[in-house]
């Protein structure tokens, strides 16, 4: 039996810096039945520089007058928040979440709230001495790959294999040892067993043109690791899609208000789109069965009624020779099948058969 779809929705910063509002944010993905919610974890100063522009989007949903490091300093999550909001969410039956974006916040994902699970943004999948401190703490790690090409996963995975066969920290792994942890067959086990890639395209709404969900069964054919999807479209459609073509985990922005201010609501769901989006992903498991092709037991009282079988074209008396002009073919499915009309072409008639009765 295939495992249902993990669907996380993402909290991310809309919050919005406010902490009734994460709270909120927790009990809307628990009414949609998301699997869990996720946050993200930072600290402005280790991520971006004083002077670092904002993304087209940003500058379109936020102040033109603050800078990006401004932006994201009011959306920081405090380290408090972070364990009311786990233990709310334990309470609540949803798994808590978290992404860092620097070395500090991995260290206090990981020491500090045990997080067993770590989310690897895309914009840090060529970061490699965050790659290998995240393959180091031997969680499993959930790897977004927007914006990158097949050689850069192949990369940022050879880094992950090493630091999951080497624990301990090494500043200078050399290149031969990283592309030999990953061609191991230890290594490929280690990233079969304890890593998702996420497909994902990284704008905010994303293109419909620019989706390309094939990607996600690309990656999962070059590498032969579970696959999901990150989506940053408007709606509900491709995530849907996704997982209809194997996403074993998908990921999706809301927020309480698509109107609020901040980078991410614009291009989120709100709870009830979010709850609409999970309920169709359920169906969509549903439809897709287990790929073994067979009829279903609600077929089984139309098969007889739709299928035909073979019948008396005339009175046929025994000892006929069987030609075409004695057969015709027509419902009910109870008699002899038409597959064996060639067999019987040539041979005798057995018993005397009614115009229009079925051939015994």
């Amino acid at each position: 039996m295939t495992e249902p779809v993990y669907i996380i929705a993402e909290a991310g910063v809309n919050h919005n810096g406010n902490r009734d509002m994460a709270f909120q944010l927790v009990d809307a993905a628990v009414d949609a039945q998301a699997d869990a919610i996720k946050f993200q974890t930072f600290k402005a100063e280790n991520l971006v520089t004083r002077n670092a522009e904002k993304a087209d989007y940003q500058r379109q949903t936020t102040s033109s007058e603050e800078s990006q490091f401004e932006m994201l300093k009011q959306l920081e999550l405090p380290h408090e928040w972070h364990k009311e909001l786990s233990e709310y969410c334990k309470n609540s039956g949803i798994e808590f979440l978290s992404t860092a974006f620097d070395m500090e916040s991995l260290d206090f994902l990981v020491n500090t709230m045990l997080l067993k699970t770590l989310k690897i943004p895309s914009g840090e999948i060529t970061n490699g001495p965050f790659l290998l401190a995240h393959a180091q703490t031997g969680c499993d790690l959930i790897i977004s790959t927007g914006m990158s090409t097949m050689t850069e996963v192949r990369e940022a995975l050879s880094v992950v294999a090493y630091g999951m066969l080497n624990s301990q920290s090494s500043l200078k792994p050399s290149a031969r040892d990283i592309d030999k942890a990953f061609n191991s067959d230890e290594g490929q086990h280690l990233l079969k067993e304890k890593i998702t890639l996420l497909h994902c395209t990284t704008e905010y709404p994303a293109p419909l043109k620019d989706i390309n969900l094939n990607a996600m069964v690309s990656m999962h054919e070059k590498f032969g690791i579970p696959v999901g999807y990150s989506d940053h479209s408007e709606g509900i459609i491709v995530p849907i899609a996704a997982a209809s073509l194997g996403a074993v985990l998908v990921e999706k922005h809301f927020t309480l208000d698509k109107t609020l201010p901040g980078p991410d609501h614009k291009a989120s769901l709100e709870p009830n789109e979010l709850a609409d989006m999970i309920q169709a992903i359920r169906v969509a498991e549903k439809i897709m069965g287990d790929g073994i092709k067979a009829p279903k037991p609600s077929e089984l009282g139309n098969r007889d009624i739709a299928r035909k079988s073979l019948v008396a074209a005339r009175d046929l008396h025994a000892g006929e020779i069987y030609n075409a002009d004695m057969l015709i073919i027509k419902r009910p499915g109870t008699g002899i099948s038409p597959m064996k009309y060639w067999d019987l072409l040539g041979t005798a008639v057995d018993e005397y058969t009614p115009a229009d009765e079925m051939i015994k």
